[in-house]
């Protein structure tokens, strides 16, 4: 293994990624229904693709922390913890980026998506210092 993320980033990382979780929950549960009504029907099915977008990015780099602070903790080998079959085995959907009028799309969204991209991106390059390759 190429290198290792310091324990303090990995555990900031955790609570970050925690954080925004609780966050993208509580939007796509509470405000999302509301600001979708006034959506056309094609922009109403590009927030949906792009909240499933969030939830991928942030389901995936938690598997990834949870993984590294189960190594840290002598729970998982270092094989377990960086598999053959990559923890972020969808980043080439999770770093794209939708072309598209951003404007079309609700504000807090928007959000989330900024957030959960730039998180996910920290922690791919992260994996792939650790993997000995970069994405």
């Amino acid at each position: 293994m190429a290198e290792r993320a310091d324990p303090v980033f990995i555990e900031r990382a955790y609570a970050e990624t925690l954080a925004l979780m609780v966050e993208a929950r509580d939007y796509f549960t509470h405000e999302n229904p509301v600001r979708r009504r006034g959506l056309s029907r094609e922009d109403g099915l590009r927030a949906s693709c792009e909240a499933l977008r969030v939830t991928s990015r942030l389901t995936q780099v938690m598997a990834w922390l949870m993984m590294q602070r189960a190594f840290r903790a002598g729970e998982v080998t270092e094989d377990e913890a960086l598999p053959e079959n990559d923890a972020l085995d969808r980043w080439e959907v999770c770093l794209d980026e939708w072309d598209g009028d951003a404007g079309a799309l609700p504000p807090g969204l928007r959000s989330l998506l900024a957030r959960s991209r730039a998180l996910y991106q920290r922690i791919a390059r992260l994996d792939g210092l650790a993997r000995g390759r970069m994405h």
